[in-house]
């Protein structure tokens, strides 16, 4: 019997034949699977003028000197190696590191390198300018030689308004920064007055002085289509940054409110906590707490540390705080009427503040009441507390605070000051000073 034919052959290749291949089969559609082919671009990132080298240099795997190298001896050729530089700036489009935009986003730090005003990529834009004037000059075109400077002036003047929206690609024109805002917009403005001048000294180079009004009513013409060209633009452009600005204020606002709350009113509630079991110190710090935010809300400056009042009820209204705050005894304050400070005003409050530390001492814990008005001669306090009072007579010499702090103090300015005191029926002192004529 015969020995089967082996399955594969001593190479181990399998012994069927493939079929071989049809016309439809080169017509089926790439595999989703394979690499895409690779596409040239020009790269946006570390670029000296168009990202032409640096594009190269990444699509070919070289380094971006030896590219560089290759355009500058090639420009000594007749300046072959400008006109390949500026074909290729023309033709290929940018890209991010010589790949596409698309499909490799900037990072953070790329991002905001691509804002910064590039003042080397400037000078050598006008550096390529300069060496194409140089050359076309050495080429004795005669006539037409007068007419190159200007034709340079109007390039260099579109390449930069070029650059500029190839810098910016304007989706990204409206998420400028307040403080980078000047720099595409001089680039911009520096173009279209290049591109103005240009134009001029072409007409002024091919006409006579004889034509100068029609040429400066040709240049006005230039300008003002620039002008219409442009004018949507920077409409557009200014209408965004003031949408900018103002979302800038509001953010600001928004972080100054919650840093306030952060450091006061958080660290009021956390108080709070800590002393829950003291239904007494808890009232004082909400009140003293409403107090702040009310004074922080309404004060015109906004944010930071009080000054000194400069007008009565203000003065008042701190006294009554600090007394609170010290020693944990509500203190309602109510003020009709206001005027400025002046000596005597000075002297009467701090009579009526050691009148309100009294009352917060030895008056309980009932609120103290303090009432405060300004009429036209004269400026009256009282501060009246629901303790036990006491007999004035009886208070021992050597007890000072009521007879020099309160009495004392108010007539050595020229006040008066009134205490009207029962056991058991609290105390009462009146407070009154004139006004000085303003």
């Amino acid at each position: 019997m015969p020995r089967a034919a082996p399955a594969c052959d001593d190479r181990g290749m399998p012994a069927t034949t493939p079929a071989p291949a049809t016309g439809a089969s080169y017509l089926k559609p790439p595999d989703p699977a394979d690499p895409p082919a690779r596409k040239l671009y020009r790269s946006s990132e570390g670029r000296m003028i168009g990202g032409v080298a640096r594009g190269l240099a990444g699509h070919l795997g070289l380094p971006v000197s030896w590219v560089r190298v290759v355009f500058v001896v090639l420009a000594t050729f007749n300046g072959l190696g400008i006109l390949l530089y500026a074909l290729f700036w023309f033709f290929v489009p940018l890209g991010v590191g010589g790949v596409s935009e698309a499909k490799e986003p900037r990072d953070a730090k790329s991002w905001l390198a691509g804002r910064r005003p590039d003042k080397g990529q400037i000078l050598a834009l006008i550096a390529l300018f300069i060496g194409l004037g140089v050359l076309v000059s050495n080429l004795n075109l005669g006539a037409a030689n007068a007419a190159i400077w200007p034709l340079l002036v109007i390039g260099l003047g579109v390449a930069l308004v070029w650059r500029q929206a190839d810098n910016a690609r304007r989706s990204r024109w409206v998420e400028m920064s307040q403080g980078k805002r000047f720099w595409p917009i001089a680039r911009g403005a520096a173009g279209v007055l290049l591109v103005g001048a240009g134009v001029t000294g072409f007409l002024v180079v091919r006409s006579s002085g004889s034509h100068l009004g029609g040429i400066l009513q040709a240049a006005l013409a230039v300008l003002v289509g620039v002008a219409l060209i442009a004018g949507p633009y920077l409409v557009r452009l200014t209408q965004d940054l003031s949408a900018e600005r103002l979302m800038r204020i509001r953010a600001q606002e928004r972080a100054e409110v919650a840093a306030h709350v952060h450091d006061s009113v958080l660290h009021t509630l956390t108080l709070i906590q800590r002393n829950a079991e003291d239904p007494r110190e808890v009232a004082r710090l909400a009140r003293a707490q409403e107090r702040e935010l009310r004074a922080w809300l309404y004060r015109p400056e906004g944010t930071g540390k009080e000054d000194e009042p400069t007008n009565f009820a203000d003065a008042v209204r701190k006294a009554a705080a600090e007394v609170e705050d010290a020693h944990g005894v509500p203190v309602e304050v109510v003020c009709v009427g206001d005027c400025p400070l002046d000596d005597n005003l000075v002297a009467q409050m701090a009579a009526a503040r050691e009148a309100m530390v009294n009352a917060a001492k030895y008056g309980g814990d009932e609120a103290v009441q303090v009432y405060a008005e300004v009429e036209e001669r004269k400026v009256f306090v009282s501060v009246r507390d629901r303790g036990p009072g006491f007999d004035l007579d009886q208070v021992p010499d050597d007890r000072m605070g009521v007879r020099q702090s309160i009495i004392g103090r108010m007539q050595r300015n020229g006040g008066e000051a009134r205490l009207r005191s029962a056991p058991g029926g609290g105390t009462e002192v009146e407070l009154e000073m004139e006004r000085v004529a303003s």
